[in-house]
């Protein structure tokens, strides 16, 4: 079958990694464990994957990274089109939402349904508890649980990858965050006694002002930022030449 264009699980997995660099031969089994995969099987017990397979499992791994479907939904989808339902019928999922509950991004998920829910692997989101970035709750029976709002911040973790910035490198911004959010809440509170329209005493519309001040301050703190960081590459290439 192999002449007929069938690869082996190792083949598979190496075709898609540079896409998906999380991606693993256990992790392949698992979803055919699931039973989102049906790989053909040689007399031996060998698992071949067809070209229906090897796009049925990028539209798996691409739904769960990029439309944030867990593999329960996923699979009633793709099952779901062989009985003429449309899988563009069906909401994705944001950082908020999760299908019928929409507070999804509020809850503590176990950790290790992050393979499912996120597409990454336990030991990915754990060096980024490692390294500060995201904090582990622990639940009564002792699981490591990870907060639904973090979604976004480990997945833009798993984008900086792609170009060689893992959590140990990430562990500076860590640090920054510390000083510059001491910083503006500094400059909040010196904003708010100069009048700035603010007031002091906590109610729904002054926590509305501060967040908006807040925002402000981000864009424009990032707009310096880039801008440094910019000019500092620009005079490193420069040097070189």
């Amino acid at each position: 079958m192999a002449d007929a264009g069938y690869l082996t699980i190792g083949k598979v997995v190496k075709r898609l990694q540079p896409q998906y660099p999380d991606l693993s031969i256990s992790k392949v089994r698992y979803l055919e464990d699931e039973g989102l995969l049906r790989p053909s099987r040689t007399p031996s017990g060998y698992r071949l994957y067809s070209q229906h397979d090897v796009g049925r499992l990028e539209r798996i791994l691409y739904l769960q990274k990029n439309r944030f479907l867990p593999l329960s939904v996923i699979k009633d989808q793709l099952d779901g089109e062989g009985r003429g339902v449309s899988l563009a019928a069906s909401p994705a999922i944001g950082l908020g939402q999760a299908g019928a509950d929409d507070e999804d991004a509020e809850r503590l998920h176990p950790i290790d349904r992050m393979p499912e829910l996120l597409g990454m692997s336990v030991s990915f989101v754990r060096q980024l508890a490692e390294a500060g970035i995201v904090v582990l709750k622990r639940s009564p029976r002792g699981r490591d649980l990870v907060d639904g709002r973090d979604f976004a911040l480990i997945r833009a973790c798993d984008e900086l990858r792609h170009f060689g910035i893992g959590p140990k490198n990430l562990r500076q911004y860590v640090t920054a965050s510390n000083r510059e959010s001491a910083m503006f809440e500094q400059a909040l509170v010196v904003y708010a006694k100069k009048g700035g329209g603010v007031e002091m005493e906590l109610t729904e519309e002054s926590r509305a002002q501060f967040g908006q001040a807040l925002s402000q301050m981000l864009v424009l703190t990032g707009q310096v930022r880039e801008a440094l960081i910019r000019r500092q590459i620009a005079k490193s290439f420069s040097e070189m030449e």
